[in-house]
């Protein structure tokens, strides 16, 4: 079981647990659960290797009103156990695809959500859908109309490189870098995803800084 001082994993094992034997859900949960150790680890790794976890989808900062932090779009499938994806997930950053509303506001426009869809169903070997305006994107980046990994946009990671990464399913560790963003640094732009970063370090910090104070006051009164 996880902490109970951390309700996310809480949260995916009720998702979890309600899927039947093809059922698929999918749920917004903070990077942080991503990379989490101790017991939620643990969960993940368990999850992982049950093939229940399909596609990971790195969103940017600025997606909700109340919260600026940048976030991780889970989809797990029950019945992908059954077949040949059971030892793979598909990581996808979709950090860069965004439509600005304002200045603190950002959301994703249809043809955007459109092309998303299309790589997963690319990647499961369904027919993609274009009638939301993506068929441009998709040629662009999928010439042949067939799935392949795209450094910066997605990648298909096997079990055993997901193990080797500590189980980790932040899409930032598999998906890579494009060419263009390396040769055309956008020092504002990398600020910000540093910011992004930092800002999720502190709330690390800050639960294993509850964490250590909890076990300190147990050692005192024991």
């Amino acid at each position: 079981m996880p902490k109970p001082d951390n309700a996310n994993y809480l949260w995916i094992q009720e998702f979890y647990s309600a899927l039947n034997e093809n059922g698929r859900s999918g749920f917004v949960m903070a990077n942080s659960a991503s990379d989490a150790r101790g017991s939620e680890q643990d969960i993940r790794k368990s999850l992982i290797e049950k093939g229940a976890v399909d596609v990971m989808v790195a969103v940017g900062s600025n997606f909700f009103y109340t919260v600026t932090l940048p976030c991780t779009l889970w989809f797990l499938d029950h019945g992908k156990a059954k077949t040949t994806r059971k030892d793979k997930v598909l990581f996808l950053d979709a950090r860069h695809i965004f439509h600005q509303v304002d200045r603190a506001h950002r959301d994703f426009m249809p043809d955007q959500i459109e092309f998303l869809g299309n790589i997963v169903r690319l990647y499961r070997g369904e027919q993609t859908e274009t009638t939301n305006g993506s068929a441009q994107m998709l040629k662009e980046k999928f010439p042949d109309g067939k799935y392949v990994d795209v450094a910066g946009l997605c990648r298909v990671a096997a079990l055993s490189e997901i193990e080797a990464q500590g189980w980790s399913l932040n899409p930032g560790r598999y998906v890579g870098v494009a060419e263009r963003e390396a040769d055309d640094f956008d020092f504002k732009e990398r600020l910000e995803e540093l910011n992004e970063e930092l800002e999720t370090l502190n709330i690390e910090a800050r639960e294993l800084e509850g964490r250590i104070g909890e076990n300190v006051e147990k050692m005192l009164e024991a």
